[in-house]
This record gives C-alpha cells, sequence and structure tokens, in this order.
C-alpha cells in the first residue's frame, strides 16, 4: 500500500475511535465546594503507557503502568485519585482559579481519552428584593408594578393588572436580563397572587416573593406625599383651637367661681357689720 495512502488510513481510524470522546461534559461547582470527575471507560496500562488527569493541557496526576502516582506540587492536600476500575477525581475547595477543562487518558503509543469536562466556578448568587409600586387600587381591580433588585445593583419590572380573581403580567418593562456575572434575574407571575423575583445561577438561586392581595383590594392606595402633609396641618390646627376653646371655658368657668365668692363674703360682712350696730344701740339703751 502506498505510504501516503496508509497514512491517510491511519488517520481515519484514530479520528473514527476519538469520535465519542471529544465530547466535553459542562460541569459547574460552587466556590468553595469540592470537584468530582469520572472516567468514561476502565483504565488499563500496559507498559510505557500512564494514565494522566490534565488541567488546561498540563498534567496534575500521573499513574505510570508500575502503580506508581505523582500528583503536582500545587494539587498536593486538594487532590485525591480513588483507583478502581474507573478512576475518580476528586479536588477540594474549589476556587475561580481553577476553573477550565480537565481531561483524563491514557497516554503511550496510543493516546485514549476517557473523559473531559469544561469545569466553571461561581459565586453563590447575591439575594434577591421585590418592591411594590402601586399604581391603582380599588375594591375590585388593582394595578401595580414590581421591581426586583440584587445587592449587586442589577433590577428589572414588570406590571401586572389583577381583579379578585385574577391576576395578568403586562406586556412591557423588563421581564428578565442575564447579568455581567452570568447570572438570570427573572420577575414572573406565580399561583394567581404570587409575584416571584429569581436570582439564580447553574450552583444557586434565591426568591423573594411578593404577595398581590397585601397591596390590593383590603388596602386603599397610599395618599400621596402633599395630601399626608395638608391632613396633618388641618388635624394640628383641630387640636389647637379645640384646646384654646377648652382653655378659655375653663378660665371662665374659674373666674366665675371666684366672683361669686366673693360677693358672698361682702354681704356676711355687711351682716355682721349691721348686726353689731343693732347690739351696741341695744347696749347703750340699756344703761340709760
Amino acid at each position: 500500500m502506498h505510504p501516503i495512502i496508509l497514512l491517510f488510513v491511519i488517520s481515519l481510524l484514530h479520528a473514527y475511535e476519538a469520535r465519542g470522546s471529544d465530547t466535553v461534559t459542562p460541569v459547574f461547582v460552587q466556590k468553595g465546594k469540592d470537584l468530582l470527575l469520572n472516567v468514561t471507560a476502565p483504565v488499563k496500562l500496559v507498559e510505557q503507557s500512564e494514565f494522566k488527569w490534565l488541567f488546561k493541557d498540563s498534567s496534575i496526576f500521573r499513574l505510570f503502568h508500575d502503580n506508581k502516582t505523582k500528583t503536582i506540587s500545587p494539587y498536593h492536600g486538594r487532590l485525591e485519585i480513588f483507583l478502581q476500575n474507573h478512576s475518580f477525581f476528586f479536588l477540594k475547595n474549589l476556587q475561580q482559579d481553577d476553573s477550565g477543562r480537565y481531561t483524563a487518558g491514557v497516554f503511550g503509543d496510543n493516546n485514549t481519552y476517557v473523559g473531559k469536562y469544561s469545569v466553571t466556578v461561581q459565586d453563590p448568587v447575591s439575594p434577591v428584593n421585590g418592591t411594590v409600586d402601586l399604581l391603582s387600587n380599588s375594591s375590585d381591580s388593582c394595578n401595580l408594578t414590581v421591581t426586583c433588585s440584587t445587592q449587586d445593583s442589577h433590577r428589572i419590572n414588570s406590571t401586572f393588572r389583577c381583579d379578585t380573581n385574577t391576576c395578568s403580567q403586562e406586556e412591557g418593562g423588563e421581564r428578565s436580563k442575564v447579568t455581567t456575572s452570568g447570572t438570570s434575574l427573572r420577575v414572573y407571575l406565580s399561583k394567581g397572587f404570587s409575584v416571584i423575583c429569581d436570582h439564580s445561577n447553574q450552583v444557586s438561586s434565591d426568591e423573594h416573593t411578593t404577595m398581590i392581595r397585601d397591596f390590593c383590594f383590603s388596602n386603599p392606595a397610599p395618599e400621596p406625599p402633599d395630601a399626608f402633609i395638608a391632613f396633618v396641618s388641618v388635624t394640628v390646627i383641630k387640636v389647637l383651637v379645640i384646646i384654646a376653646i377648652t382653655a378659655a371655658f375653663v378660665g371662665h368657668r374659674i373666674k366665675g367661681k371666684h366672683e361669686s365668692v366673693d360677693t358672698e363674703n361682702t354681704v356676711y360682712e355687711d351682716v355682721q357689720v349691721k348686726v353689731k350696730i343693732v347690739n351696741t344701740t341695744s347696749g347703750s339703751e340699756s344703761n340709760r
């Protein structure tokens, strides 16, 4: 067979053998958690061959045909390999720098890949909060806007129109977005009268639930600040007027009582004087 044709056939065979091994499995891990990977086929070593785990094409673990092993120094204490019929790869306390491609294979005269993974390390999402802006409210209908916001300053909002039986999510607003950090922020209607703010990624999620009935139908729409201030001002004036009238009335009553007592004392003194004069006169006549 012509050498060129032979090389072409060999390359086809290699391509055929590698056809299912090119699949890369995505794996997402929360920062600080552990990573467990496994190989997709039994590992069998022959002389002059070795089994490797690679990270970004650099060896981090090697198993030789005589069962001796070697772990690259940055991974000492973090990496454990369980050698059974299938090899398990266990890496502790993942950080952002551990994101990347991990590959397992038997290397020698022929390279055979038995595992390919694309690992992404993510932070847990920040808490999400929902706030309500009540647009209108009556005994049988209600319109409100719910705004979902996260601690890292991402926000979306949507408007909901409700009657006493059902609610619907209006068109417009921003119902969902993917943030720069790769998280998803959504707002949606759930179970008729509940609005859910959802903040999530592939490793964690956080939700905030707004109960529409807490704001609609039973509670009137909040008055604008100017009307509230005017109401407080009028109330204060009324109270002050009532206090002034009451004080004047009480003062008048007290003054009247004092005048009555003074009059009675004056009359009593006049009577005593007259009696004394009469008594004195009578005494004088008796002496005569």
